[in-house]
């Protein structure tokens, strides 16, 4: 049987208050003090490893997958996370380990370099040294992920190798998901892949990192695979959005075989944020004809 190791690459910062999130607090444009961010940022990182781990195990209950001369292939799955500074890693091995015991082992590493596409880079580089044949990489900021989103990820991720392409390009494929604003949330390719993070980040001429990933895989004419939309937390705004996701999430997860983000739904309530309500909003269609009865 063939293994196949398919890496869940999750980039995230020690919750260290003033230098996570800091949009959300005083420091900048939010209303939080940064010990209440950095707390926030805390349980969405712990809530989004268990939702990773829960579709993780969804994922090995199926049935193998087979290769192209019909012999099963066994996959396998881990939980990578990659912090900055290289100072910092056993900051956050301390952290999961004060948690108590996690369902499934996770790796920890660190990731550098003089710009975002550096630090994407070397961490993806170091995923592929250690043997991963697929990489999903996200950050730990989307308490709204769910574990259909981490399954259809790695989904997309075993097909694109084998999607139709033209003649003499590139063999492999990119799989993404975008955020709310113009940006990815998800974004990962398989070993066969010749591609990377170069140029993406952050707008440079003024491109967002949506269309600067599909431009690139355009330019080398690799095919991608387009997941739903899973948005972040960076604005206030988003604060507001996420907190309506949490809630409907934790209500709906026992129906849908979902791992609720408990952690964060519980941070909100300790943060004071109850139901989100907004002014009535009159820019709309008129609706005289239909709303008015008729004669």
């Amino acid at each position: 049987m063939r293994r196949r190791k398919n890496v869940l690459l999750l980039f995230s910062k020690v919750p260290q208050p003033g230098l996570v999130k800091t949009r959300l607090t005083t420091l900048k444009d939010g209303i939080y003090e940064p010990e209440v961010a950095s707390a926030l940022y805390h349980n969405m990182l712990f809530d989004v490893c268990e939702i990773c781990m829960g579709a993780f195990d969804r994922l090995e209950a199926r049935e193998p997958e087979r290769d192209a001369e019909g012999e099963p292939i066994e996959d396998v799955y881990e939980l990578r996370i990659s912090t900055t500074p290289a100072g910092n890693l056993d900051a956050m091995r301390a952290l999961f380990t004060a948690s108590g015991e996690w369902p499934r082992p996770i790796a920890f590493d660190f990731d550098e370099g003089a710009t975002f596409d550096d630090h994407y880079n070397q961490a993806f580089q170091k995923a592929w040294d250690d043997g991963a044949d697929a990489i999903l990489s996200m950050g730990a900021d989307m308490p709204a992920l769910t574990c259909a989103d981490v399954m259809r990820g790695f989904d997309a991720l075993h097909r694109v190798d084998a999607l139709p392409r033209k003649e003499g390009a590139p063999a492999g494929g990119i799989v993404l998901a975008p955020d709310q604003e113009m940006g990815v949330s998800i974004v990962g390719w398989t070993r066969a892949t010749a591609f990377d993070h170069s140029g993406v980040y952050y707008c440079q001429d003024g491109l967002t990192v949506l269309p600067a990933y599909i431009q690139k895989a355009r330019r080398l004419g690799l095919p991608a695979l387009y997941l739903p939309a899973v948005p972040d937390i960076d604005t206030m705004a988003d604060l507001w959005h996420n907190v309506t996701l949490v809630e409907a999430l934790n209500y709906t997860a026992p129906f849908d075989d979902n791992v609720p983000p408990w952690r964060t739904y519980d941070a909100f309530k300790q943060m004071g944020i109850g139901q989100i309500r907004v002014m009535p909003n009159d820019l709309r269609d008129p609706r005289e004809q239909i709303d008015t009865p008729a004669d």
